[in-house]
């Protein structure tokens, strides 16, 4: 018999003490009153789920968004985060408590897929998340570094502190942001919560703003500090554009910022050719290669048939959901879309593994040589992954 109860959390109170326990759990200090002013509004916002016994022992909580498919369709996410439980209380059924009550409110109100950042990557996968954006750490030593003469020209660059870039940050992504699979919508609650982050930080968050000829294309969020040693280190938070001038332009003017060793840009697409606007490509060092998001696909039927597919012969999936039953079944998928089917599949795989292929992370081809799915039909490998292949690396680019 459980120990404990899972409901969704209403009273400011109850939201506060969620978001204390959260914090505990990353050995993170109680918030203050002046930050709870801060985020407290868009916290209420949120879908909470506590768990109890009879106080708060596990939390997790969600945000309405929408992400891009391949192909550029958007569809309702949300934007799992504040997962944790009590010192003590680990290890006894509370997360998977939560984590099947949330799932399960998803499905009733029709939320087509669920992302998280994990904190630790061996939790996620047995409640049907599986990696589907991957990011890379990219450092560049700034002395080292010289952009190519060919390098696009670029715009004007404009510096804000953070006083008055909060007024823009919305703006700005809504201008530069969700141009890749992957990639989320901002909406109103996201950016106390943003803005939250930035003033955690000891010492000025900037915001540079690049703009072209036809205005704002690009900006980055920075911050210096010290890094190892002697050297100082810019660490870039935020960096999105919308053409190749904006690109180098705003990387000409990071390489333009005095008393700096290292720009550290964190979390970058995978596919974004930083070193090749060097004339050393040496310049910019890949230091890791990480999980960025991870999926979870509420709704298979109408995930599937949302995004768009490569050009090869359709291929059946027989697709099992082990938490969420009414996803179980066989789809055909082809360059025409996909739907349920009563056909013999070629692939058998669960929830999380689709999810894996289905930002196009992941070939089926690697999943299959790791055991992360079942061949039924041998031909079908190179297809698949041609139907889930994108042009261009999946990415999210967006902390939540």
């Amino acid at each position: 018999m459980s120990d404990h109860t899972v409901r969704l959390l209403t009273a400011a109170d109850e939201l506060r003490t969620s978001w204390n326990l959260f914090r505990g759990t990353l050995h993170v200090k109680p918030g203050s009153d002046e930050e709870w002013d801060r985020i407290g509004e868009a916290l209420a916002e949120s879908r909470v789920f506590a768990a109890f016994d009879p106080e708060l022992i596990g939390t997790v909580r969600s945000a309405a968004h929408e992400v891009v498919v391949p192909g550029g369709a958007r569809l309702p996410l949300a934007a799992v985060t504040g997962v944790g439980v009590r010192a003590g209380r680990t290890r006894r059924g509370v997360l998977s408590a939560l984590q099947t009550a949330q799932l399960q409110d998803f499905a009733e109100r029709g939320t087509v897929l669920a992302s998280l950042h994990a904190t630790e990557g061996a939790i996620y996968g047995r409640y049907g998340y599986g990696v589907s954006t991957l990011s890379r750490t990219v450092v560049v030593d700034r002395r080292q570094a010289t952009l190519r003469p060919e390098a696009p020209a670029g715009g004007e660059v404009s510096v804000f502190g953070l006083e008055q870039a909060l007024l823009h940050w919305p703006d700005l992504y809504g201008a530069t942001g969700t141009r890749r699979p992957g990639m989320i919508t901002r909406p109103a609650h996201y950016w106390p919560m943003n803005e939250n982050q930035a003033r955690r930080l000891d010492g000025p968050v900037e915001t540079a703003v690049h703009r072209g000829p036809d205005g704002v294309d690009g900006y980055v969020v920075y911050h210096v500090e010290r890094g190892e040693g002697d050297r100082q280190k810019l660490t870039v938070f935020e960096f999105h554009y919308t053409d190749p001038g904006a690109f180098a332009g705003l990387w000409r003017f990071l390489l333009s910022v005095d008393l700096v060793d290292d720009i550290v840009a964190i979390a970058r697409p995978l596919d974004e050719p930083v070193e090749l606007l060097f004339t050393d490509p040496r310049a910019a060092k890949i230091t890791g290669v990480e999980d960025e998001t991870w999926l979870r696909l509420i709704d298979v039927p109408a995930g599937l048939a949302a995004r768009t597919y490569g050009p090869a012969e359709p291929v059946v999936l027989e697709v099992t959901d082990r938490l969420l039953p009414a996803n179980d079944g066989r789809y055909r998928v082809g360059p025409d879309g996909a739907e349920r089917t009563d056909t013999a599949p070629a692939l058998r795989l669960d929830v999380s593994a689709l999810a894996m292929l289905y930002f196009g992370a992941w070939p089926a081809s690697a999943l299959a040589d790791t055991g992360r799915l079942e061949v039924l039909d041998d031909t079908a490998l190179s297809h698949v992954d041609t139907l889930f292949g994108t042009r261009r690396s999946s990415w999210c680019g967006t902390f939540f």
